[in-house]
This record gives C-alpha cells, structure tokens and sequence, in this order.
C-alpha cells in the first residue's frame, strides 16, 4: 500500500462506499479504511433502498454516476412504486434487497476498482497544518499521509447499544465502537451532540404463519433504479401486512419501565419519523393498532424483518411482545432489536459541499452530520468525494441548490437549518418538488455526472436524445387534432369539433391511453416516453408557474456573500441576526433568508450591506 494518498475515506457504510468509488473513478488515488471489509455496505437496519423521497435521491444519486442504484437493480428482490394514486410529484420507487446479494455486490465492486484501495482498520485522529487535512492517524498505528479526508462514521463515533438493561460499546450489534476519533474532531473545535436510532428484532420466517397475513407483491413493468440499466435482478419477492393490536399495547406499556428508552438509560434524541414501538405506544395511545410490514432479508435466508418494530426493550419482553401480533404467535426472534447511541457533529458546520468550515479538506458525510437513512448518506459521500476530487484539481466547487434536486435540498437544510434530531427526507421538504420527479432525473443532473467522467458517453447520448425527443413530442402534438367525438368526454352536441391532442391531455380525465389511437407516432413511443409526454403537457401550467418561483429563488441564491464577511460589524441587524450569521456563515442570500429566526428584514438590512461593499 502506498504511504500517501490523495484522499481517505474512513467508513464502509453507504457514504463511504458512494465516496471512495466517485473519487477512484474521478482519478484521484483512495484509500477506504473501515473496520471490517466483510461488512462493507452493510445494511444495519430494514433490508431496502428507496421510499418515499428517498426514491428520488437514489435516482439523481444515479444521473450523478453513483453506485446505489446499479447495486439494487442487481440485487434486489422486490420493486414497487409508491403513491400512483397522487401528482407525479410525490411518486417514488423502492425495492426489497437481499441483504447479503448487495452486500457483496458493493464489496466486489470496490474491491475491482481502480486507485481504491482498502485498510482494514479504524480511524483515530485527522491531523491537520495551516488549517487544513494533512494526515489520517488509525488505532493501529498507520500514518497515511493524504490531501483531502471524508469522514463517514455512521452509528459507530462513541456508539453505545441498548437491549433492556444490557448496554455496550457498540456501533452495531458485534462490531466494535470508534472510541477515539470524536474526542479528537471535537479537539479540534467541531462542536458535537448525541443522537440515537433503533432497529427491529429478526425473526425466524420459519415460524411465522404467513397465510393469516396480507400479502405486499411486487409492481409489474417497474422502471430500474439505475439509467445503466436494462432491467431489475429479481421481483418476485412478497412482503406481508400485519398490526399490533390492545394485546401487544398492554403488554408493552405494562413493561415500559424495562425499555432502555423509557428508564432514562438512553440520552441521545431519537427519530421523529421512525419511532420506536414503545414511542409509538405511548406517544400515539390513541391509536388502537400499528402496521408492520414483514420483510424478507433475502433468497438465501429464512430471515424476516418486521419493519415498524424497531424496540429497545429487552430480548424476553421482545418475543412475548412480537408473539401478540397476528402471525407472530409462534415466531422466534434471531438477532433482538437493539437502540444505539452516537455522536455526531452539528452540520452548520459544514459548507453545501459537505466540506467542514473549520479545516479545509475535510468532509462530514452520512449520520454524522445527523442525517438517517441510507440513501442520505450515500448522496452525501458523493457529493463530498466529488467535492474533494474539484477541489484537488483546483476546479470550481460543486453543489445543487434546492430548485435542481433532493440532494439540494438536504445539503441546503443541513447547512442552513442545522439540525438536533436524525434528520429524514421527505417530499414536503421540497418546496419545487413538481419540477424534481423521479422520471426526470436524467433532464436535471446526467450532464453533471457525464461532465465529471462518471456516466457513460452511449447512456448520455441516449438520455439526451431522449429528452430531446419528449420536447419535440410535445410541441408537436398542440397541433396534432383530436376529434372530440373521439374523447370520453362530453360533447354538448359539438361532435365535429376537433382540439388538439395536447388540450385533451390537459383534461384532468384523460390520459395517453384515450388519445394515442388518434396518432400513429404518439403510440409508437415506450410506455416511460408516453408517461413524460403525458406529465410535461398536462402539468404545464403548474410547471410554468413552479418555473416562475425557481427563477425569483435564483436571484437571491445568485447573489452570494463574501467569506469572512463582517457580520458582526453590521449595523441596523438584530443580536441574534448577527449571532446566527456568525454560526452558519451562509453562502448568499437565499442561504441567510432560510436559517431559522432570521426575518425579512434582516435579509434587507443585508443587502444592503452587500450593495455598500461592493460599489
């Protein structure tokens, strides 16, 4: 191995896999040092990628040149969309994996990869000279000398695991806790805080009595993740519906005090979204039951996952608990559910970029910078890499603002809003979130990925030319006529009158399927071609106006703020305007007008600040 290195990424999970693959293909030279590289990519708690706005993030992951979906696609056993029934705004993909297929998938793929290399060890200290990365220090004494470090410490920096009233160093259940790496950030002058996450006991498939449940089967015709490929791995899969019931809310409140979580053993703040079972019990009494969805950890195990049972309680109350569900009232648990403990850093600290404020060359990815979810972090290593690669090479910056992707809108509210609880995407975090679909994610973001190196010159040109395709489509069909006697609407006696087809789609109860018979070219197209056509025409209207909004949030992310600018000299801004711009060092304008507390008037005062400096 060599003694130097561009960049080291220390962590195998997520974001340190999407961070050492970017930075490797990019041409930087990378070592991945993580604890033990049979875990790497691990899936610590449900067995899926994708979800709810989580969809959308793997996909522009994808369009950038990550790994993500090209490592579902190939791995997964069950791919469903979710929420047909509402706006293509909201619509999001997500798939069951097998757990142990991704796993290796992701290890093989890294292990493959040029200018990557791996240490099997963990990392201590980031050493630093003039305010910058210099060197990465390991518990086992490795010195590696490098320019840029991407810290991904997941669940692992002082990480502590609850069952009961057993607790023990631990960033997940038999892996050991980094003991040393937070103290010495900290040293450094990063403030950090605590969080805690959860996951739910397994069970023994085997002794579930799977014919009284539910069953979740796949979509047919589901898009893949990943625009590098041609179809999914598996979508056979089924996953099962269940729910707690008066039974399983005695029993748990009446154990209450044995939670780790309840008996005051536990400091860190929980998810909001993703609670517990005894969180759910007590916070949500009036609710007579809970769903659970049981989901398969893989083809090769009997493993089931109980999604929606995440539990600190412990192992014995766990059984009697799971056993009062309906189909659980023989199941055996494999692993217990367990909580952890973490530190994590208080992302206001770090820039868009991920890169922190305080020491140039280091990036924060992943949990922590109090992020949850396997798809946050794995956006966020990416960016980071990606960042760091610019960066070494003396290129301009990368960053997405909240008007082109997800992945905007994440990095944004980290660095703008801060966050003290695990922090979760969802779509109503996106105010644009019209203009940022699943189905055009290539539109926004594939020219970024081709541009660094990391997409395919033959994908690109066919995504372009696609895109090109959907615009020419829809101008051509407002003047392609459509006999109204043709449409299953209301004629009012006028049968010979004819619109255009794109009026039709417009018509809240029309889709392609009534129209394309009238047009031999329109039928012609693939059913995803059909659906953007669709989307683009019959949204237009609020697409036009969303458009109108991005470009008045353009004019103030357009005017940015010098670093080092002298907030604290301002006149006519509050105390704590002057506190808060301090702290968050925002970027531009559109940065400050959203950190919390600050007014309208304090944005004026600004600019006004900024105009006098500049003339």
């Amino acid at each position: 191995m060599n003694s130097g290195f561009d960049i080291v990424v220390t962590g195998g999970g997520h974001a340190g896999c999407e961070a050492a693959l970017a930075a490797a293909r990019m041409g930087c030279s990378v070592v991945l040092v993580t604890q033990d590289i049979k875990k790497i990519a691990q899936m610590s708690c449900n067995p899926s990628i994708g979800g709810l706005a989580k969809g959308q993030l793997v996909r522009e992951l994808d369009a950038l040149g990550g790994e993500m979906g090209l490592a579902i696609d190939n791995t997964g056993i069950q791919f469903r969309r979710l929420n047909l029934s509402k706006g293509p705004a909201v619509w999001s993909s997500r798939a069951q994996a097998d757990r142990l297929l991704y796993r290796k998938y992701m290890q093989d793929t890294i292990e493959r990869q040029e200018n990557l290399d791996i240490v099997e060890d963990c990392v201590a200290a980031i050493r630093t000279a003039n305010g910058r990365v210099t060197m990465v220090e390991t518990e086992g004494g490795l010195k590696i000398d490098c320019r840029a470090a991407i810290v991904t410490g997941g669940t692992f920096l002082n990480g502590l695991i609850h069952i009961g009233e057993i607790t023990q160093q631990a960033g997940r259940i038999g892996e050991d806790a980094a003991l040393h790496l937070s103290e010495q950030l900290q040293s450094l002058g990063f403030k950090a805080g605590r969080l805690k996450t959860g996951t739910p006991p397994r069970l023994d498939g085997k002794t579930i009595d799977f014919d009284v449940l539910e069953k979740q089967p796949g979509h047919d015709d589901f898009p893949p993740f990943s625009l590098r490929s041609s179809r999914v791995y598996d979508n056979s899969a089924t996953c099962w519906i269940t729910y707690t019931n008066k039974d399983t809310r005695k029993y748990i409140n009446d154990n209450l005090h044995t939670s780790a979580l309840y008996s005051g053993r536990i400091k860190g703040v929980g998810p909001r979204y993703c609670p517990s079972i005894e969180d759910k019990i007590v916070r949500f009494s009036d609710k007579p039951r809970h769903q659970l969805f049981l989901e398969p950890e893989g083809g090769g195990t009997d493993e089931i996952y109980p999604n929606g049972f995440a539990t600190s309680l412990p192992e014995d109350v766990q059984l009697r608990a799971i056993r009062t569900v309906k189909g659980l009232e023989e199941a055996d648990i494999t692993v217990p559910g367990y909580a952890v403990e973490y530190d994590f850093f208080f992302p206001y600290q770090i820039k868009p970029t991920t890169e922190t404020k305080l020491v140039e060359g280091l990036y924060f990815s992943g949990q922590i910078n109090g992020t949850s979810g396997y798809e946050e972090a794995a956006v966020q290593g990416f960016m980071s890499a990606v960042n760091a690669v610019l960066k070494l090479k003396g290129k301009p910056e990368f960053t997405l603002d909240r008007s082109q992707a997800y992945i905007g809108v994440l990095l944004d509210d980290l660095a703008t809003k801060s966050t003290e609880e695990p922090y979760r995407m969802f779509t109503s975090r996106a105010e644009y979130r019209l203009a940022l679909r699943e189905d055009n994610v290539a539109e926004r973001l594939i020219e970024y990925g081709f541009s660094f190196g990391l997409i395919p010159e033959g994908i690109y040109r066919r995504e372009t030319e696609r895109i090109e395709l959907v615009k020419r489509e829809v101008l051509r069909l407002e003047k392609v006529q459509c006999p109204i006697r043709e449409l299953p609407i209301e004629a009012n006696g006028d049968y010979n009158r004819k619109i255009s087809v794109a009026a039709a789609l417009r018509m809240p109860c029309i889709g392609v399927s009534e129209v394309e018979a009238n047009d031999k070219q329109l039928k012609s197209h693939s059913r995803g071609i059909k659906t953007d056509i669709e989307i683009k025409i019959k949204y237009k209207g609020y697409l036009d106006k969303q458009q109108r909004e991005i470009d008045k949030f353009k004019r103030l992310e357009d005017r940015p703020i010098p670093q080092g600018f002298p907030f604290m000299s301002l006149t006519g801004l509050k105390a704590e305007a002057r506190e808060k711009f301090v702290q968050f060092k925002p970027m531009s304008l559109g940065q400050a007008s959203r950190i919390s507390g600050i007014t309208p008037g304090d944005i004026s005062v600004l600019m006004v600040h900024l105009k006098r400096m500049s003339a």
